[in-house]
């Protein structure tokens, strides 16, 4: 039986596409079934970051450029100022996860901003990056203004913080058991080997 994974991830986080590499490694080696899970980092009335201040170009120094370095990954901070919101964007992944694209999807939203420093809060950009992936423009127009895929996502957002309790991402949960920061493959298979019963759980416990 397939272990569950759960990626929750935000569209303007780096460390959510700089982790896709180590994902593909776990679905490879591992019986895993991967589910993508929204997470907005700041949500309405919550200010979005700017390049241009002092945080992100300190963070992007310290953390991402060295990350993608390691994983060979090319990426850029983002111009966009502020940051987009990504709720939008996450109502259109659930019609590429209905589509069987959200994976797909996902990486192409990552691109766009971290390569291409695209506005991804703007529907005509999540519009052309999801009918790059495939997905239907009209129904993709749709998606952005559907009222009950807004109040699913806002119910996503919930259940990730009050349920699951992600406070930041990307947030990985292996069979309901939340690790925490950023994992690498390696770590990702031996949490997976556990639940399995090929390592002794922490503990001693078999």
């Amino acid at each position: 039986m397939s272990i569950k994974v759960e990626v929750f991830v935000d569209y303007v986080c780096p460390f959510c596409f700089l982790i896709e590499g180590a994902i593909r490694e776990l679905k490879r080696d591992r019986d895993v079934e991967v589910s993508i899970r929204p997470f907005e980092l700041r949500p309405e009335p919550v200010p979005t970051l700017r390049p241009e201040d002092e945080y992100l170009p300190r963070i992007w120094n310290d953390s991402v450029y060295p990350m993608a370095r390691r994983v060979g990954i090319d990426v850029t901070l983002p111009s966009i100022s502020p940051q987009p919101r990504t709720e939008k964007a996450f109502m259109v992944l659930q019609l590429a996860e209905e589509r069987g694209k959200a994976e797909e999807y996902s990486e192409a939203m990552f691109e766009a901003f971290f390569q291409d420093d695209r506005d991804i809060g703007e529907d005509d950009v999540i519009i052309d990056v999801a009918a790059g992936i495939g997905l239907d423009r009209t129904e993709v127009a749709e998606a952005l203004t559907g009222q009950e895929r807004r109040a699913r996502q806002k119910t996503y957002q919930d259940h990730a913080v009050n349920t699951v309790g992600i406070q930041a991402v990307p947030g990985i949960v292996i069979a309901g058991q939340l690790v925490r920061g950023v994992p690498s493959a390696s770590r990702m298979k031996k949490v997976v080997d556990q639940i399995t019963g090929q390592l002794p759980q922490p503990g001693g416990q078999p």
